[in-house]
């Protein structure tokens, strides 16, 4: 995401590079190439003009800390800007309320029933909760349909009333449901809109003074920049709505919304979706969102969503079997499936500092696994669990079960010995043994 907005910003700062003092010369310069960044990425000019000059106030004058070369104190300085130009805190969503009523309003096609889901997800699997989806897009044929299979794919019920032409009276009766079957969180899609015309902004109105939700959420399309912008200012304007949702910010994001939303319509991004699988939404954090732009990666998150499928019996299980040198295929293809749950390998990667900007013009591709798990598939259950019967004529037949290469049998059987050596050295007092060896290698 922003990766295009990430560049230029680097290339501007870059231009720092060498001088002893930030003064109005070099920071007018760098701040030329700043403000082109941002309007490139589809920021209004206003905010961009302001975003420069409140960087210029913060930089003219400011001796070099004696850590910090220029550059390093501009990207400082930036980093501190955007990060209050994207909302400043994170801010988390309201669940309060017996039930807790959430409504989603946007535009048509930006996602909002998608997320609607991953949010259902989110709620049961992070905060335990029972929730109800509720169809209210009364108007779009497949739209109920689409709920109802999202509904499906996560264990959550969906309320919808075929034949019912009258989306308050569906929202109303929805919570009765929820009330009577023990539902906490109610989240009600609306129907999305082609514009923003009267007669749906009436109808959205009336559905909101109807449930008198605890939050009301505006989702956007990230990929539709400036525009996304003036069409959350009409939104708030009718309903006030509590926070915004950015949807799609794995595709081609200029970064425009983002950016601009905050000083727009003064209400916080609280969520954002990055990618179609239904576990892929975060809460969206101003300062981690910064880091990323700015090419600092995301280390925090990166952890967040390791610990989340951090399984500490199964931890328990291969730290044994690591120290009995029984670690087999069947252990790494599960290490595999646990990576691939944390989300999109060009996500992930984009959280690590420096990788990013290291691999951006290389296609990271979400099936990087796929020849690695097609080789373990062909292996038998005795080959898995002990590596060490493969030899040549087995490396044949696994290749060709596999529609691999012996070459990529022989890398993999490789990259398996040696991570296995990684471990078993990392068990017991090997950790220490390792930092000592790092030591010596200064």
């Amino acid at each position: 995401m922003f990766n295009n907005l990430s560049e230029k910003l680097d290339k501007a700062l870059h231009s720092l590079k060498g001088h002893g003092k930030i003064n109005e010369v070099n920071v007018a310069e760098t701040l030329k190439e700043v403000r082109r960044a941002l309007l490139d990425a589809d920021v209004n000019f206003k905010i961009a003009k302001q975003f420069t000059n409140s960087v210029k106030e913060k930089a003219i004058g400011q001796d070099v800390l004696t850590t910090l070369n220029p550059g390093q104190l501009m990207v400082k300085i930036v980093k501190d800007e955007l990060t209050e130009l994207m909302g400043g805190d994170t801010v988390g969503i309201n669940l309060g309320g017996s039930p807790t009523v959430i409504l989603m309003s946007g535009l048509q096609g930006s996602g909002k029933t998608t997320f609607s889901g991953k949010l259902a997800n989110y709620l049961k699997n992070k905060k335990t909760k029972q929730v109800l989806l509720v169809g209210c897009d009364v108007y779009r044929p497949a739209a109920i349909n689409q709920l109802q299979v999202v509904g499906e794919q996560i264990g959550v019920e969906v309320y919808a009333e075929v034949g019912n032409q009258n989306p308050v009276e569906i929202s109303q009766n929805a919570i009765k449901h929820a009330k009577a079957n023990g539902k906490n969180v109610v989240i009600i899609d609306t129907a999305g809109r082609l514009a923003v015309d009267e007669e749906m902004m009436t109808e959205i109105s009336n559905i909101h003074k109807a449930v008198n939700p605890n939050e009301t959420l505006f989702v956007v399309d990230s990929m539709t920049g400036q525009d996304a912008v003036n069409t959350a200012k009409a939104f708030n304007d009718v309903l006030n709505f509590d926070g915004v949702v950015l949807t799609k910010l794995d595709g081609d994001t200029r970064g425009g919304a983002a950016l601009s939303i905050k000083s727009v319509v003064d209400k916080p991004i609280k969520f954002i979706g990055t990618g179609e699988k239904m576990d892929a939404i975060d809460v969206f954090h101003p300062n981690r969102m910064a880091d990323r732009i700015l090419g600092m990666g995301d280390v925090v998150s990166l952890v967040e969503r390791a610990q989340e499928q951090y399984d500490e019996a199964e931890a328990r299980k291969l730290q044994k079997k690591i120290a009995k040198n029984q670690f087999g295929f069947d252990d790494f293809l599960n290490q595999i499936q646990q990576i691939k749950k944390m989300g999109s390998m060009k996500d992930l990667v984009g959280m690590i500092p420096g990788a990013g900007k290291a691999l951006k013009d290389v296609d990271i591709d979400d099936d990087a696994f796929k020849g690695i798990e097609a080789i373990i598939f062909s292996m038998t259950p005795e080959e898995r669990s002990k590596p060490s019967v493969i030899n040549a004529s087995r490396k044949k037949r696994i290749a060709k079960g596999s529609g691999t290469s012996v070459q990529e049998v022989n890398q993999l059987m490789k990259q398996f010995d040696q991570m296995s050596k990684m471990m078993k050295m990392m068990q017991g007092g090997g950790g220490k043994r390792m930092m000592q060896m790092m030591r010596g290698m200064r």
